[in-house]
C-alpha cells in the first residue's frame, strides 16, 4: 500500500541502514543551505498527501453509511411512520389457574371472550373527529355517547390502556363490530379468557366470582391494570394470589387503525405466566346430590308447615383432616351472571331479594341451635364435675322457678346424661345449665367457656372472606344491650340452645367432628392443594389442629354413646336401619316468638371409626326428626355408596 510505501522510503527499507552511510534525511542536514530546504519541503510533501488521503478515505466511508441508513433502515422506518404506524408495549393477559373437586372434575375453567375496547392513544387528536367516532360506537353497540366518551377518556387520552366499552359480546357479535370498525383509529375487538363455573347448587357461594378491578382494587393491587379482572369473592377472592398468574408483555408494531402488523424482538418481551390451579376437599358428584336432598327437605317442610322455608344448609365435613367434602347453602344464584357480565338492573334483583341468594348460611348465618347444642352441654356438665356418667335425675315434663314455669315435651322419669341426649330431655339440661334438685349446674360463664372450646363464637378459620361469629351472651352482654339483669331463666334457654344463643351451621359440624374424632378441634379446609400449570404441588393443606384435646377421652366417648343412643333407641330412631352405624342428635329450634322452628340434625359415621360428620338445617322446617333426618339419610348413603 502506497502509505507503507512512503513512510519506507522515508525511514529507508525496512527502517534499516549501513554503517558508515548516511540517509537523504541525514544527508540534506549536512548539506549547504538550499539542499536542506529542499529535503524539508519533500518529506512534508509526503506526509500531507498521505493524511489528504486518509481522510478523503474516511469522508467518503462515512457518505456511504449515511446513504445507507437513510435509504435503507431511516427509510423503511420513515415509511411505516408515514402510513401512521406506531410501537407500543402490549400486555398479554395471564390465564386465571382452575378450580377442580377432589376427583379433579373441572368446577372453574377459562372459555374464550370478546370485547369491543379502545386506546384512547389512537383516537384522532382533533376533538371533533373524536366525538364522532364516539357517536359512530354508540350507534353500533346501542350505547349511551357520555357514557362511551366518559369511559374512554377516564385515564386521558395519552393513555396506552385499553379500555373496554362493551364485554362479552358473542362470536356473531364480535365478527360483525370487527368489520364495522375497522375503519375507526383505535377501536378493535379484544379477546380475553373469562370465566365458566360449573352449575352445581350452593357451589357458588364457596367459588365465589371475578369481576373487574375497582379504584379501591387498584389502590391495594398497584400492578394491576385497569383491564385486568380480579375475584371479589369466595375462593376466587380467598386465592387471588395464587389463581392471577402474572402477565406478559411484548412490543408489538400497529397500524393507522390499532391493528398488530408484527411483534418486535425486544429484550423486554416477557411470556406470560399462568395462575396456579386448586384442588378442593369438595366432592362435587356429592355436592350435587347434597343439593337434590336438601331441596327434597325444603318442599317436604313446606308440605309439613304449610309455609315455604326460607332457606336450609347441609355440610359434609371429614373428622380426620376438616376438609369439606360438600357445603350446600339454598337458596342460590347463578356465578357464571358475574362471569359474562352482569348488568345493573340483575344486581339490584339479586340483592334485592327477598330469599338472600347471595348469603352463604353455612357460614354466615347465625341460628339458634336448639336441642343440638346439648351435645357440648354435656362434655361440659362431665368435664366440669357438675355430673358424672352415673348421675341420674328425675326429669318431670316441666320444672317451676318462681313464677316460670320450663316445660318439657314429655315426662322422661329417671335419666342419666346418655339418655338425656338420646331423648333430648330438656329437663336434665336445664338442671346442667342452671342448676336443679341435686344438681347444682354448670353457670352461665362455664357455659360460655365451653361452648368457645368447641369453637362457638369466633370465626371458624375457614378459607373464605365473609364468616359469621355468631353470638354467645352472658349477663354482661345482656347488661349492655337490654340494659337487663341475667336470670335463672335465661340460664336455662341457652342451656337446650334457645334464648339469645345463636351459631353458624359451620362453627356446629365442626363441634360434631371434635366429638366424632375424639376431641380434636379441627379448622375447616376448602382447598386440598395448589399445583403450577405443570402439575407441581405448591402448597399442601392437610389436618390443622386448633385444640389438641377439647376433653378428656372418657367425656368424650360419653357424649358419643349419647348420640348412638339417638340412632338405637331415640329420636333419631329412622336412620337405625341402615348398613353402617350412626351416631346423631336432632334438634327443633324456636324463633319469632316461638311460632316458627328451625330443623336441625347433626351426626357422624360409622360410629366405630368416624370419617364424617354431618349438620343438616331446613329453616322454618319443624321438627328436626320429622324433616332433617330424612335429609342426612340420603347424604349418608349416597356417600357410604360411592366413597
Amino acid at each position: 500500500m502506497d502509505i507503507f510505501g512512503n513512510f519506507s522510503k522515508l525511514v529507508g527499507d525496512k527502517g534499516e541502514r549501513k554503517v558508515g552511510e548516511t540517509s537523504d534525511f541525514e544527508y540534506s542536514l549536512d548539506s549547504e543551505g538550499e539542499e536542506e530546504k529542499i529535503g524539508i519541503d519533500e518529506g512534508l510533501k509526503r506526509v500531507n498527501l498521505l493524511w489528504m488521503r486518509i481522510s478523503l478515505v474516511a469522508i467518503f466511508l462515512i457518505i456511504l453509511i449515511k446513504i445507507f441508513l437513510s435509504q435503507v433502515v431511516y427509510g423503511q422506518i420513515s415509511e411505516e411512520l408515514a402510513k401512521g404506524n406506531k410501537i407500543r408495549p402490549r400486555v398479554i393477559t395471564a390465564l386465571r389457574g382452575t378450580i377442580t373437586d377432589k376427583n379433579g372434575v373441572w368446577l372453574t375453567r377459562n372459555i374464550p371472550s370478546f370485547d369491543l375496547a379502545v386506546y384512547p392513544s389512537d383516537l384522532p387528536k382533533d376533538s371533533l373527529s373524536r366525538e364522532e367516532e364516539y357517536q359512530q360506537i354508540s350507534d353500533l353497540i346501542e350505547s349511551d355517547f357520555n357514557v362511551i366518551k366518559n369511559q374512554v377518556e377516564a385515564n386521558g387520552l395519552l393513555s396506552l390502556d385499553q379500555v373496554v366499552i362493551k364485554e362479552n359480546l358473542s362470536r356473531e357479535e364480535a365478527l360483525i363490530l370487527e368489520e364495522q370498525t375497522a375503519t375507526l383509529p383505535g377501536v378493535f375487538v379484544a379477546q380475553r379468557a373469562s370465566r365458566e363455573y360449573k352449575t352445581l347448587s350452593g357451589l357458588a357461594h364457596i367459588l365465589g366470582y371475578t369481576g373487574k378491578v375497582s379504584e379501591s382494587d387498584l389502590d391495594n393491587n398497584p400492578d394491576y391494570l385497569l383491564s385486568d379482572w380480579i375475584g371479589k369473592s369466595g375462593l376466587e377472592a380467598s386465592y387471588e394470589k395464587h389463581l392471577k398468574g402474572k402477565n406478559g408483555i411484548e412490543q408489538v408494531e400497529v397500524d393507522s387503525q390499532g391493528s398488530i402488523i408484527r411483534v418486535l424482538v425486544d429484550e423486554n418481551n416477557r411470556e406470560p405466566v399462568e395462575g396456579e390451579s386448586i384442588s378442593l376437599y369438595l366432592d362435587s358428584g356429592l355436592q350435587e346430590k347434597v343439593g337434590e336432598y336438601l331441596t327434597q327437605g325444603m318442599e317436604e317442610a313446606k308440605k309439613l308447615t304449610g309455609e315455604e322455608s326460607g332457606g336450609a344448609v347441609a355440610i359434609v365435613m371429614n373428622v380426620k383432616n376438616g376438609g369439606i367434602l360438600s357445603m350446600v347453602s339454598l337458596p342460590s344464584y347463578d356465578n357464571n351472571l358475574f362471569a359474562k357480565g352482569i348488568s345493573a338492573t340483575e344486581y339490584q334483583n339479586l340483592i334485592n331479594d327477598p330469599k338472600k341468594p347471595m348469603f352463604s348460611r353455612a357460614t354466615s348465618g347465625a341460628y339458634p341451635p336448639g336441642s343440638i347444642i346439648k351435645i357440648i352441654m354435656a362434655s361440659a356438665g362431665l368435664a366440669e364435675g357438675v355430673i358424672s356418667v352415673h348421675t341420674s335425675l328425675d326429669t318431670p315434663p316441666s320444672i317451676e322457678v318462681g313464677e316460670w314455669s320450663f316445660p318439657d315435651w314429655k315426662d322422661h322419669g329417671m335419666t342419666n346424661v346418655e339418655r338425656a341426649i338420646a331423648e333430648s330431655n330438656n329437663i336434665f339440661f336445664y338442671a346442667l345449665g342452671g342448676g336443679y334438685d341435686k344438681i347444682k349446674g354448670i353457670g352461665i360463664n362455664n357455659m360460655k367457656k365451653w361452648w368457645q372450646k368447641f369453637g362457638l363464637g369466633s370465626r371458624t378459620g375457614i378459607d373464605l372472606a365473609t364468616e359469621a361469629s355468631g353470638l354467645l351472651p352472658d349477663p354482661g352482654w345482656k347488661e349492655k344491650v337490654f340494659g337487663e339483669p341475667w336470670y335463672i331463666g335465661d340460664t336455662y334457654h341457652a342451656a337446650i340452645g334457645q334464648g339469645d344463643l345463636l351459631i353458624t351451621p359451620l362453627q356446629m359440624v365442626r363441634a360434631v367432628a371434635t366429638i366424632a374424632n375424639g376431641g380434636k378441634l379441627l379448622e375447616p379446609k376448602l382447598v386440598q392443594k395448589i399445583s403450577d400449570k405443570e402439575g407441581n404441588i405448591v402448597e399442601e393443606y392437610g389436618a390443622t389442629v386448633q385444640n389438641e384435646q377439647v376433653a378428656s377421652p372418657e367425656v368424650i366417648s360419653t357424649v358419643q354413646r349419647g348420640m348412638r343412643m339417638a340412632v338405637t333407641e331415640g329420636s333419631a330412631r329412622t336412620l337405625n336401619d341402615l348398613p353402617f352405624k350412626v351416631a346423631g342428635k336432632t334438634g327443633t329450634a324456636q324463633f319469632f316468638g316461638n311460632q316458627k322452628t328451625h330443623a336441625w340434625f347433626e351426626a357422624f359415621a360409622p360410629y366405630d371409626d368416624p370419617e364424617i360428620a354431618v349438620i343438616v338445617l331446613v329453616e322454618g322446617g319443624g321438627g328436626g326428626y320429622e324433616i332433617a333426618v330424612p335429609v342426612a339419610r340420603n347424604i349418608l348413603e349416597y356417600y357410604f355408596a360411592n366413597k
